[in-house]
């Protein structure tokens, strides 16, 4: 976005509708594990990769959206265990706070100036991408309310 480099393409997933044979766990007891997970504090990214590599009962979750018909979120939506914000703007407010802090400690610190500008320039297109669905119709992002939000 803000680099003169091409994308990396990744890997794509299978192509397939049902869960694979070997990972016959039941719906409830994946959605009970996701909400556990997520009062323990994790983020639903960690929990799909938590789900993966542990899995429920000692069998692995490849696809929780294929065993359940239901993504991570839309689980934790359901059970009001998930977060205030989306995870992909909970994680760029934090970066740019970071990048905050450091810029008031080393003000001729271009580079993460330059840093800084295009992290809250991709903050601004988030919010006004989840503004009225996830945020309210009159947020606006500032440092002092990115702060507040990760308190």
């Amino acid at each position: 976005m803000h680099t003169r480099r091409r994308g990396q393409s990744g890997s794509d997933k299978p192509v397939t509708d049902e869960p694979p044979e070997w990972s016959d766990v039941d719906a409830e007891d994946i959605e009970s594990r996701v909400v556990e997970l997520a009062e323990q504090g994790y983020e639903p990214s960690q929990i799909g990769m938590k789900l993966r590599d542990e899995g429920v009962t000692g069998t692995p979750i490849p696809d929780v959206k294929l065993a359940t018909g239901k993504k991570v979120t839309e689980i934790l939506d359901e059970h009001d265990a998930g977060s205030e914000l989306p995870e992909d703007l909970y994680n760029l407010m934090e970066r740019a706070v970071r990048l905050r802090e450091h810029m008031e400690e080393h003000p001729l610190d271009h580079q993460n100036k330059r840093a800084l500008q295009n992290t809250e320039s991709k903050v601004r297109r988030l919010v006004s991408y989840y503004r009225g669905d996830e945020l309210d119709e009159d947020f606006k992002y500032s440092y002092d309310v990115a702060v507040e939000l990760l308190e």
